[in-house]
This record gives C-alpha cells, sequence and structure tokens, in this order.
C-alpha cells in the first residue's frame, strides 16, 4: 500500500495467506479492492486486468498456486502488464509440506513459464527487507511494464520482529502517454525499450495480447517483428541489470571462505560468519538480494577471491549451478543442502566451514 497497491485478487494458500488476510482488512477502509477469487489463475488473471486498468496491483501464493500462475506470468510478460507477485515457498513438489519452509521455487520464478521471457525476482531475508523489497518489486514491475516476483520461505513469512520503516518511500508510476489519440502506437517502445502504459478509459485505444504483435498491438507472425518483440523484453530488463541487482556482502575484505546463501538461509549464515570469525576463521558472507538477474558479476568477484565457496539452500542444488557458471573456475565450490522441511542452522554452517577449512590446511 505504500508503493500504491490498490488491488488485491489472491485466493487463500498457505503460508501466504496472512498477506491476503492483512489486505483485506486494510485495503477496502483505503479505497483499494480486495477480491478474493475461485483459484489461482484467475487470481492473477483479475490482477493483470485491474492493471490494465490503471490500479497498481498483486497477489499472493505459494508454492502449488505458484504453479497455477505460470500461464498468465508467461501472458503478464509477452503484454507488458507490470503487476507484484509475492511467492511464500514451502516444502514440495506437490502438496509437499505446507507448513515448512523451502526455497524449491527458485529455478521455477526465473523459468517457470513457457518461451523466452524476462525475470525480475527479490528475495527477501526479514520483516524490513519484506517492506522494503515489495515497495521496490511495485517499482521496478512500473518501470518496465513486467511482472515481479517477490520470492522468500516460510520463516521469513512467518517471522515477527521489530523493524523500523521509513516514513516515506519512493513510489515509481508507469509512464503515460504523451501522443495524440491518432498517433498512438501501444507498443512503441521508448529509448529504454518500455513503452508508455495507458489504463483502459483513458481514451487511447490499444489491444492486448499474448501473442506475438507489432507496435500497434495487434498479432503478427512476421519473423524479424515478433524477433525483435522477444529481444525488447529481454533487453529491458538485462541493459538495466546494473541498477536492478542488489546484493549483500558482509565480512568479505579479508575472507578466504565465503558462503552463498539466501533468504533466512542467509540469516543463519551472517549468524555463523560471526561465529566463525570469534574463532579466528576468515569467513564471509554473499548474500543476493536480487535473485534474478543472477549477481553473476558479483559472484565472480567473490570467487576470485576466496579459496572455498559454501553454496547453502534449502533445496537440492538448484542456484549452485548458476553460482558454479559465475565462477568459472576461479575456486572451490561446496555445497550445504537440505530439503526435509528444516531449516538450515547457524550450527550446521560452521560444521561446513569447519570442514572446508580443514580441507584448505590439508591440500
Amino acid at each position: 500500500m505504500a508503493a500504491g497497491c490498490t488491488f488485491f485478487g489472491g485466493y487463500p494458500i498457505t503460508p501466504s495467506s496472512g498477506i491476503a488476510e492483512q489486505m483485506v482488512r486494510s485495503l477496502p477502509g483505503a479505497g483499494g479492492v480486495f477480491v478474493q477469487m475461485e483459484d489461482e489463475i484467475a487470481s492473477l488473471a483479475a490482477v493483470i486486468g485491474a492493471s490494465l486498468a490503471g490500479s497498481k496491483a498483486m497477489t499472493a501464493t505459494s508454492g502449488p498456486g505458484f504453479s497455477l500462475m505460470q500461464e498468465h506470468i508467461g501472458y503478464a510478460a509477452m503484454a507488458e502488464v507490470p503487476c507484484v507477485i509475492v511467492n511464500v515457498m514451502r516444502g514440495g513438489p506437490s502438496t509437499g509440506l505446507p507448513t515448512s519452509p523451502s526455497q524449491g521455487d527458485v529455478m521455477q520464478a526465473r523459468w517457470g513459464t513457457h518461451g523466452d521471457h524476462p525475470a525480475i525476482v527479490l528475495a527477501p531475508s526479514s520483516v524490513g527487507e519484506v517492506y522494503d523489497l515489495t515497495v521496490k518489486a511495485f517499482n521496478l514491475a512500473e518501470r518496465f511494464r513486467t511482472p515481479v516476483i517477490v520470492l522468500y520461505d516460510e520463516i521469513v513469512g512467518h517471522t515477527r520482529e521489530s523493524v523500523t520503516l521509513s516514513p516515506s518511500v519512493e513510489v515509481v508510476d508507469r509512464v503515460a502517454p504523451d501522443a495524440g489519440l491518432q498517433n498512438f502506437l501501444p507498443k512503441a517502445a521508448q529509448a529504454n525499450g518500455v513503452p508508455p502504459m495507458s489504463g483502459f478509459g483513458d481514451g487511447y485505444r490499444f489491444h492486448v495480447t499474448g501473442l506475438a504483435h507489432d507496435e500497434r498491438g495487434f498479432p503478427t507472425e512476421d519473423a524479424e517483428v515478433a524477433g525483435d518483440l522477444i529481444t525488447r523484453l529481454h533487453t529491458k530488463v538485462e541493459d538495466h541489470a546494473d541498477e536492478i541487482t542488489d546484493v549483500e556482502t558482509f565480512m568479505m575484505d579479508d575472507a578466504d571462505i565465503a558462503i552463498f546463501a539466501i533468504g533466512i538461509v542467509g540469516r543463519s549464515a551472517r549468524e555463523a560468519v560471526g561465529q566463525a570469525r570469534a574463532a579466528g576463521a576468515k569467513v564471509g558472507l554473499i548474500r543476493p538480494v536480487t535473485l534474478w538477474p543472477f549477481p553473476s558479476a558479483e559472484v565472480a568477484a567473490v570467487a576470485e577471491q576466496v579459496d572455498t565457496l559454501i553454496v547453502a539452500e534449502m533445496n537440492l542444488g538448484q542456484m549452485i549451478g548458476e553460482v558454479e557458471r559465475a565462477a568459472g573456475q576461479r575456486t572451490h565450490i561446496v555445497s550445504h543442502l537440505r530439503a526435509d522441511g528444516e531449516p538450515i542452522t547457524p550450527s550446521a554452517l560452521l560444521d561446513v566451514i569447519e570442514s572446508s577449512s580443514r580441507s584448505e590446511e590439508g591440500s
């Protein structure tokens, strides 16, 4: 709501239902609209419709519902409809472990929908970051006319902690067209690769489709036009990756061992790093706050510095391939994986740090 959200369309699912419960209490009294739809497919469809009508709109779900939303995520990407999707991850596949934490959706958040499509995914690790990154998600969605995913696990979703919220936040709104009604081309991009966006009822006539389309917004089978469209959908994000990407590093100045982790595992890793430092080990942390676009340059820089890079994730190895790709052959990479519904603890990471230290001494 601080970011200007006035529409929430959703369907309750553990462990994200608390978001819907808060929005149904808060939105109507502030002039917004809350709609509980019949399922997650309809929920994101309603969000897309509200956004096309000029509202900032969002939904929230978890793994099974996120799977159902994939077709509409692709539609929003192709039609360039800004929206925010929160996925509070739980154990899977299928119904899985509904009340247990997981990080099993990190690849689905990037590649879940079919075809080549852009993806912006933010990964908070605290209540304060949930607030800040949800605002950022709306701003990025409006700026780049694309769906933005806020991805966190059940522990972050159910954590209660004291936070200091900024009394004011930067709010970005979509750019409105300034062309005359007769000259309006709804998909003619500006210099930044993003077309201006008019809302339904604002006087501009435009067509919305998930088909490949030309600058008029009408379907096309022209290979050059379709190829240019798909390329532009990517480059409008990729060309600004440096502005989108955010990475936290902790005690990395002299580290010879680093932990790569996101979300709640990042918090466990931060505690483990502190304890390891107290014991004399030179350990640091790299935590992607923006998961996609993937922070390849930042990972490469860390890999260049350290002897060992520990990749800790609550899945069976979804991010380690990206880390290995970014790191190249610069460092030794060790994985610490868990997918049983229990969190990765600081003590478990300390054991991995100790084992890695012994391996370095032995070599």
